[in-house]
């Protein structure tokens, strides 16, 4: 028998009742179906309710929304590629490859996403048009990496010291965008893999000079 995936939800907004209901679960694996499917937008709560026999209203007892439940899911998919590329920053030692590995990190994700998981990768790119909280919490938890890395560099010596660590931190958080952001790499039509590893080495330039 095939084991259950377990859809994590926590800390996704317009939750209600029990966070461990079986139910919950049901509709979760059932939008996740359905997104990765139809897309989210051409999804409706009706669509979900009807897959696991269920009324619309019912659903409204543990997700206030469409959009509550699209922030579930996106979470759950932004959470999974942010940890692949946790796992390649720590397969090496030096604060440089590993910052390194960030940028290239998130633009292999994003492009993944775009070219075969597209209706995620219309979702994710509904977050980033609607600022859900699920796409804040990415780049909280995005920066989170980033600062670890820069705070290790900073005490090997491998980078400066000078500029404060928040706003460098920041800074280069937010050039990863160019990387990773849905609409970018749509209309850039290819890898931009190249690009991700110039920019990170301007950035790690500054960082070392």
């Amino acid at each position: 028998m095939e084991q259950e995936t377990i859809i994590e939800a926590g800390g996704a907004p317009g939750q209600r009742g029990p966070i461990d209901h079986k139910r919950r679960q049901q509709i979760l694996q059932a939008a996740d179906e359905h997104f990765r499917l139809y897309g989210y937008r051409k999804t409706t709560l009706a669509d979900i309710a009807k897959a696991i026999n269920l009324s619309t209203p019912y659903l409204y007892k543990f997700f206030d929304s469409k959009q509550a439940l699209g922030e579930a899911i996106c979470s759950q998919c932004l959470n999974r590629a942010l940890a692949e590329v946790e796992e390649l920053v720590a397969a090496v030692k030096s604060p440089v490859d590993k910052l390194r590995r960030v940028f290239t990190g998130l633009e292999s994700k994003g492009w993944g996403f775009l070219n075969d998981e597209r209706k995620i990768h219309d979702m994710v790119l509904v977050s980033f048009e609607e600022r859900w909280g699920s796409l804040a919490r990415f780049k909280d938890a995005r920066f989170q990496l980033i600062r670890r890395i820069i705070v290790q560099g900073r005490e090997s010596g491998d980078f400066e010291r000078k500029t404060p660590l928040e706003e460098t931190c920041g800074a280069i958080s937010n050039m990863t965008d160019l990387f990773f952001h849905p609409m970018l790499l749509e209309q850039a039509g290819k890898s931009l893999e190249d690009e991700a590893l110039a920019v990170a080495n301007v950035a790690i330039r500054s960082l070392t000079a």
